[in-house]
């Protein structure tokens, strides 16, 4: 399949799909907030509810899903609070008429609150507790974390795309090669494990009195604090104490390299150029113009022209610490 986006995946093609691993849905198809994705949720006619996931066709090969199917199951046998894909006949990963998907139990849930302490500590032993699994072995084919893909890539996407004003193209791009530049020059990962890669508020949830991380569709390889640093908020002050927090139950079973805080700023700026990167790269997904229509306004570019001059001072600032 050369397409990239789901133009051909219709209802009666998703149901098909679904019913070919023995699966029946009873009721409707209910589609959840999933952009990369098609994700949608049902219940079957086991009276239990489940959710089907569609990979984006060309974004990861077959080897990459397996691999990021493989590490969460081991994480959920290592009792690590995730929501794996469920296996039939020991398979994971189906496909039909070229669109890959898998199924996972519906897992409902509060967000996670980043303010409540008791809540961020347990979420550090959480990711301590993946971290530690994650050391045991390597991905053999999901990428890294680097400067090319998070930088590099996201500004020729950025730069080709129709949405950036030409009144602003010169400010927006110098300002954004500053930081390219920057964010470069300070990335230096000392070591490079196996991550949940995405771990932000959104892929937490409270459920049954423990928290649940769910959606390991961007795990890579990196430095272990790219799992930590979104859970960070306010000014420095409070996010020293949020991190004391969360490394407080963190090393209770995986140690931290405090050289990794020097890697905040400039993984921030990878996000923030990545996410702009990955908007302009799938525009023409009729998904992105009709749920992010501000992406295409003047307004949201000198946005982002201040956002990156703010972020440019932030990578000369000394780096977060623990101590005084």
């Amino acid at each position: 399949m050369t397409d990239f986006s789901f133009q051909n995946l219709t209802p009666d093609l998703i149901l098909d799909a679904i019913e070919s691993v023995g699966v029946y849905p009873e009721s409707g198809l209910l589609p959840l907030n999933s952009y990369e994705n098609r994700v949608y949720q049902f219940r079957a006619d086991d009276n239990r509810r489940y959710v089907a996931k569609f990979y984006r066709p060309e974004r990861w090969h077959s080897e990459q899903i397996q691999e990021e199917h493989d590490f969460t199951l081991a994480l959920q046998q290592a009792e690590v609070p995730v929501v794996a894909p469920l296996r039939v006949d020991g398979q994971s990963l189906f496909e039909h008429q070229g669109y890959r998907f898998c199924l996972f139990p519906s897992v409902g849930g509060r967000q996670f609150e980043m303010d409540n302490l008791d809540h961020l500590e347990m979420l550090g032993r959480y990711i301590g507790r993946l971290h530690s699994v994650a050391m045991q072995e390597e991905f053999a084919h999901r990428p890294a974390i680097d400067t090319a893909s998070y930088l590099h890539q996201p500004r020729t996407d950025i730069l080709a795309c129709d949405c950036l004003p030409d009144t602003l193209r010169l400010a927006f791009s110098t300002v954004l090669d500053q930081v390219i530049n920057k964010a470069e020059e300070k990335f230096t990962p000392f070591q490079q494990i196996r991550l949940h890669g995405d771990c932000h508020a959104g892929n937490i949830l409270w459920s049954q009195e423990q928290l649940m991380i769910v959606d390991l569709d961007d795990c890579r390889r990196g430095p272990a604090v790219q799992d930590l640093w979104m859970m960070l908020s306010g000014d420095r002050q409070n996010q020293v104490m949020q991190l004391d927090t969360l490394l407080s139950g963190y090393e209770e079973f995986a140690a931290f390299d405090t050289r990794e805080l020097a890697l905040i700023e400039p993984l921030r700026a990878m996000r923030m150029v990545h996410y702009m990167g990955w908007l302009a790269k799938r525009w023409h997904d009729p998904a992105f113009p009709r749920n992010f229509s501000w992406f295409a306004t003047d307004k949201y570019w000198e946005q982002q022209i201040l956002a990156l001059k703010e972020q440019l001072a932030a990578l000369d600032e000394a780096a977060i610490s623990l101590y005084p």
